[in-house]
């Protein structure tokens, strides 16, 4: 599952349209225009396709945090990780979104994709920690689809 298609996802599960978009990236101190939104949101074989880096998804991921939950006081942008990881992603939408660890399996179950509490808090856990597991492309991409279908589809579980 590549950025783009994270970036995508995301954006129409939550009806974000492209000023909110532009919004978040502002928040994060990222300057992106329409254009440049457009060219995120084209598919690859699309002329005009931008290829959305893991710096450009975490800026809009933490710019999305600051729009839910409002922008932190004093707080320095963050160093960027080496690579973006699913697990980075997840913990970026949950924070987001102050999704309580049932709504979260909620979520998942919503997408048929039934995940364990302790399979979830293993994808929280510090890299290295011996109980944590990397979150999946499936995994990732299940919880977005059930994201959808809950925010946008306003399926109930």
């Amino acid at each position: 599952m590549t950025n783009n298609d994270v970036f995508r996802r995301l954006r129409y599960a939550l009806n974000l349209n492209t000023q909110a978009v532009i919004e978040a990236f502002r928040l994060s101190d990222m300057k992106m225009g329409q254009a440049d939104i457009t060219s995120l949101v084209k598919k690859e074989e699309e002329e005009g396709f931008r290829e959305c880096s893991d710096e450009v998804l975490e800026a809009f991921l933490d710019g999305l945090i600051a729009i839910k939950r409002g922008k932190r006081e004093g707080e320095a942008s963050t160093s960027i990780p080496a690579q973006l990881t699913n697990n980075d992603i997840l913990k970026k939408i949950r924070i987001a979104l102050t999704l309580k660890e049932d709504e979260m399996l909620a979520i998942f179950k919503l997408a048929k994709f039934p995940v364990s509490k302790p399979e979830l808090s293993a994808v929280f856990r510090a890299n290295g920690h011996e109980n944590y597991k990397p979150c999946g492309d499936q995994m990732l991409r299940n919880f977005l689809k059930g994201l959808t279908m809950k925010y946008r589809d306003g399926v109930q579980q």
